[in-house]
């Protein structure tokens, strides 16, 4: 039996830019070594496996080449994506997965996406971690339920940043999040970077989970709930966010690249 399969950059209003997913649209469960299975062969950041409740709601489950995540954005997102693009009628999806109800809604210029905020307290950087970045002196330090943060002294450090992925694979997280207040006279607020190498990403190019720790990271120290991110990969893409309490709003746009069928 063929699976229908998509290909969607997220977080960009182009093609070829923001970050790939793949989205499987599912008829009925599939185990997840198929699923892992699958997301190797994608060979993508994240592979989303979408399958619809009797309820209207759908189960969603995020796969690296290598392992099961539990949180992630930009595959949410073309997950959304690809529903309405296939005309799904509801402007509000909910889906199901390991963190909790996630909901995404048509609105503004783009989806808008309820998260979890995922704050970062300040913690004590592991031993080798700052030296496999190439930062020496932080402005932060700090650990969240998935990743570490590190606030980097300007733009220019974040963008010129070259780790050792190596010494990040040994990472106790899934890995971390360099950022920086933007430069002056930008249409951003502040850039990051993501690497991830421990799950089998070595640079992800634009992650919306990490955003749900930036967004109330700048909203402390900007004075703002509503900001917008740069994250600053060869590909890039641009995540707006919002605060509210213990969730923050993240908005993007995505494109469909691609069209295929699984024959395994």
């Amino acid at each position: 039996m063929s699976q229908p399969i998509v290909q969607v950059d997220a977080f960009t209003d182009r093609p070829f830019a923001g970050n790939p997913a793949g989205v499987c649209l599912l008829a009925a469960p599939r185990d997840a070594a198929w699923m892992q299975a699958v997301a190797a062969e994608m060979n993508l950041a994240e592979t989303a496996f979408l399958l619809p409740r009797e309820d209207g709601s759908w189960d969603l489950r995020w796969f690296t080449p290598v392992a099961e995540v539990d949180l992630c954005g930009h595959a949410t997102l073309a997950s959304a994506h690809l529903l309405w693009e296939q005309e799904v009628p509801s402007r509000s999806l909910q889906f199901h997965t390991r963190s909790g109800v996630l909901t995404c809604t048509l609105g503004g210029p783009g989806i808008e996406m309820d998260f979890p905020a995922e704050r970062a307290a300040a913690a004590e950087a592991p031993a080798g971690l700052l030296e496999a970045l190439g930062v020496a002196t932080p402005r932060f330090v700090g650990r969240n339920r998935m990743d570490w943060l590190v606030e980097a002294a300007d733009e220019a450090a974040v963008l010129a940043l070259a780790p050792d992925f190596g010494r990040l694979r040994g990472l106790d997280a899934r890995g971390v999040i360099v950022t920086a207040r933007a430069d002056a006279g930008t249409a951003w607020d502040f850039v990051s970077r993501c690497f991830f190498p421990p799950v089998g990403i070595d640079e992800d190019p634009v992650t919306g989970s990490a955003h749900c720790a930036l967004a109330p990271y700048w909203a402390e120290r900007l004075g703002r709930d509503a900001l917008v991110g740069r994250q600053a990969s060869a590909r890039g893409g641009t995540v707006h966010v919002r605060t509210a309490g213990d969730r923050v709003v993240l908005g993007g746009t995505a494109v469909t690249v691609l069209r295929g069928e699984l024959l395994a």
